[in-house]
C-alpha cells in the first residue's frame, strides 16, 4: 500500500513538473517576452505605407555560412592607404548614415586621391563602393530611408526589381549625384560574393580592376581582405608577362591601371579623358608603391629595391611560367584556349606545355587581348545598366559633365601645346 502511495506521488511530480516548465532544445530561443500593456505604453500610430514609400522587406535568412573572421594584424597592411584627416572624417560619416549594413566599403577616384587634369578650386564627385551580404534586403531599407536615391520607376518597383539589376553582370547598381554633408556623392552596390568572385577570378574584371588602383578602405572584411591581396598579386603577375627584363616603377603602375580601361566602352566615347590613366599615376605613385612594392619583391626572380625608381625580373620561360600559370581562372582559360592549337596538350607535359606559351613572343598581346575582352563586355552593360539606375534625367546630367570635361582636357592641351 506505501508503495502504491510513493508511485503516485512520483507520478504527480512528473505531470506538475511538465506543465511548469518548458523544454527548451539545443539551437532553439526562448520566446520574446510579452508586448507592454497597451494601456500604459500606447504604441504609435502606424506609418502609411505606398508604392514609394515601401516598408522594408524581411531578412532573407539563409543557411549560415562559416565566415572568414580574423586575419593576422600586418595581413594585407599595403591597402590601408593614408588620406588626409579631414577627408577620412568626410568619408566614414558619410557611410556612417546609412542604416543598411555595409560589410565592406571604400572611396576611390579623383575625389579621395589627387589626380591631374584637376584645378585645385574643383570638387570632383566622390566615389563608393558598398559590398553587402543580401542585396534585396539592403535596397529595401535604404529605399525606405533614402527614397530620393532611387529614379522614380526602381521605387515603384521596388527593391526585389533593384536587386535584379544589379544581379545582371558585373554585379552592381549606382545611385548617382546625391548630395550628402555639402557634397555630391556616388555609390555603387554589390555583394560580398560577387565581388571577391571578380578579385580571386576576375570574371568581368569590373571591380577588380577598379581595385587595382589606390582605394580608401572605410569599413573593412577579412574576406575581402584577403582577396584584394590576391586580386593585387594577380595584377602583378599579369604585369610582369607584357614587361620586358628592365623597366620604371612608373611603368609597372601604368600597366596595371590600366588594366580596367583597355577595351572599356567609354573610352571610345567623347566622354572620357584618354589621359586618364597617366592622370592617376602621375599624382599617385606614392600610393601605388605602398600597395604594390612588398608584393613584388616577394615574387621570385624580381629585383626592385626599395630605393630605386628601376625594376629587373628573371624573363627566361621557366621564371614567366611560373606566373602564367598562377593567373585568374578567368583570364588563363582565355590564354589556353588561344594555344589550344599550337601547343601540345597539357597531359602530355604539364611543365613543357606552360614553358612553351611562356616562351612565345606574342603572350603580352593575347593577355592584353583577352583582358580587352572581358573589360568591353562588362563596360558596355554598366553603361546601359547605368540608365536604368540613374534614370534618363541624370544620366543626360552625368553625360553632358563628362562630355565638358573632356572638352576642357582637350582644349588646355591645344592651348599647351
Amino acid at each position: 500500500m506505501l508503495s502504491q502511495v510513493k508511485g503516485t506521488h512520483r507520478a504527480l511530480t512528473v505531470v506538475t513538473r511538465s506543465l511548469a516548465t518548458e523544454a527548451v532544445t539545443s539551437g532553439t530561443h526562448l520566446p520574446p517576452p510579452p508586448p507592454p500593456s497597451q494601456s500604459k505604453h500606447p504604441s504609435p500610430k502606424p506609418v502609411s505605407r505606398t508604392r514609394l514609400n515601401p516598408a522594408p522587406r524581411p531578412a532573407h535568412v539563409e543557411p549560415r555560412r562559416q565566415v572568414l573572421a580574423h586575419l593576422p594584424p600586418t595581413f594585407g597592411r599595403n591597402q590601408i592607404l593614408p588620406v588626409a584627416d579631414s577627408t577620412r572624417a568626410l568619408l566614414e560619416d558619410i557611410v556612417a548614415q546609412f542604416n543598411a549594413p555595409i560589410r565592406y566599403a571604400f572611396a576611390y577616384g579623383s575625389g579621395v586621391f589627387e589626380q591631374d587634369g584637376y584645378k585645385k578650386d574643383e570638387k570632383p564627385m566622390l566615389d563608393f563602393m558598398f559590398a553587402v551580404t543580401h542585396a534585396a534586403h539592403w535596397h529595401s531599407i535604404n529605399m525606405n530611408q533614402f527614397p530620393g536615391h532611387y529614379p522614380l520607376h526602381a521605387r515603384m518597383l521596388g527593391s526585389s526589381f533593384v536587386s535584379r539589376v544589379e544581379d545582371v553582370s558585373p554585379g552592381v547598381w549606382f545611385n548617382t549625384h546625391i548630395p550628402m554633408n555639402g557634397v555630391t556623392i556616388k555609390y555603387g552596390v554589390t555583394t560580398v560574393d560577387n565581388l571577391c568572385a571578380d578579385l580571386l577570378n576576375w570574371r568581368t574584371l569590373y571591380l577588380a580592376g577598379r581595385m587595382h588602383k589606390p582605394i580608401r578602405i572605410i569599413k573593412d572584411d577579412a574576406r575581402v581582405r584577403l582577396t584584394q591581396q590576391v586580386n593585387l598579386t594577380s595584377a602583378v603577375r599579369t604585369a610582369l608577362l607584357t614587361l620586358p627584363g628592365t623597366f620604371t616603377q612608373r611603368e609597372l603602375f601604368s600597366r596595371i591601371a590600366g588594366f580596367s580601361y583597355a577595351g572599356d566602352v567609354r573610352m571610345a566615347l567623347p566622354g572620357e579623358n584618354r589621359g586618364k590613366v597617366d592622370n592617376i599615376v602621375g599624382r599617385q605613385q606614392e600610393q601605388f608603391k605602398e600597395l604594390y612594392h612588398r608584393l613584388v619583391v616577394a615574387l621570385p626572380g624580381v629585383h626592385w629595391p626599395s630605393h630605386m625608381a628601376t625594376i629587373e625580373q628573371d624573363t627566361s620561360p621557366h621564371a614567366r611560367a611560373a606566373h602564367l600559370r598562377k593567373l585568374p581562372s578567368n583570364l588563363l582559360k582565355g590564354v589556353t584556349q588561344h594555344y589550344a592549337s599550337e601547343v601540345p596538350p597539357k597531359e602530355a607535359d604539364e611543365s613543357v606545355y606552360w614553358t612553351r606559351i611562356a616562351g612565345d613572343e606574342k603572350l603580352p598581346h593575347v593577355l592584353e587581348h583577352e583582358m580587352a575582352k572581358h573589360v568591353r563586355q562588362s563596360s558596355a552593360v554598366q553603361t546601359v545598366k547605368g540608365v536604368v539606375s540613374a534614370g534618363f534625367a541624370k544620366s543626360v546630367r552625368y553625360s553632358a559633365e563628362k562630355v565638358g570635361k573632356w572638352w576642357n582636357s582637350r582644349s588646355s592641351s591645344s592651348g599647351s601645346s
